[in-house]
């Protein structure tokens, strides 16, 4: 005659399974091939701030500079040049995010937190480039030898400047809001429940 079990004495093969559920090796490699194609999508679309950047300098409008030889002044002071290099920058960034929004969404239609996630911050950091890139090729930054170099009373270019800092989320907020709309419309589908009753078995059986 033998003791009963208690439950510290339960045999291997019946102990309770641990809480939460098993992560299978085939979820950890999907989550794997996830992170891979957020990365590639975050550094392809962080190079295309180079263009936005060159485009920017190429469509921005200058904001004319003149000196007296003691100082610089701003040509037009009623001028909104200024104003429309950040117009120009919003309306570009804009365009980039909805046409990397769209193309991320038509290369991988599942989609995917770490997709959009990848998509967000390539897109926060090309804007990033594109000032930088922008306003290091265009108008020099140094003002005063800008001013010797054209002489007193010649009118030449300010430096070309992103005054609303505000405008680096453009691309951002565009290319989730389209990668978002084209995945309500168009993604796929999950499967509807069947909510039929089973039919009752045969009470003659």
């Amino acid at each position: 005659m033998t003791a009963p079990l208690t439950p510290h004495d339960q045999p291997a093969d019946e102990q309770p399974a641990a809480d939460g559920p098993a992560v299978l090796p085939a979820d950890r490699e999907e989550l794997r091939t996830e992170a891979r194609e957020a990365a590639v999508v975050a550094a392809v679309v962080a190079v295309a701030g180079v263009l936005l950047g060159l485009l920017w300098m190429w469509l921005a409008p200058r904001v004319p500079l003149i000196s007296d030889g003691k100082a610089v002044y701003l040509k037009n002071s009623e001028g909104e040049q200024a104003i429309g290099a950040d117009g120009m920058f919003v309306l570009l960034a804009l365009g980039f995010g909805a046409v990397s929004g769209a193309v991320v969404f038509l290369l991988r239609r599942r989609g995917g937190l770490p997709l959009v996630i990848g998509l967000a911050a390539g897109s926060l950091v090309a804007s990033v480039i594109a000032w930088r890139v922008g306003a290091a090729l265009g108008p020099t930054t140094d003002v005063v030898a800008a001013a010797r170099a054209a002489g007193r009373g010649v009118v030449f270019d300010a430096p070309l400047k992103l005054a609303a800092k505000g405008a680096l989320l453009a691309w951002p907020l565009a290319a989730l809001a389209v990668h978002l709309v084209l995945t309500a419309v168009f993604g796929p589908r999950d499967p509807e429940p069947d909510w039929s009753v089973p039919a009752d078995p045969d009470p003659s059986a």
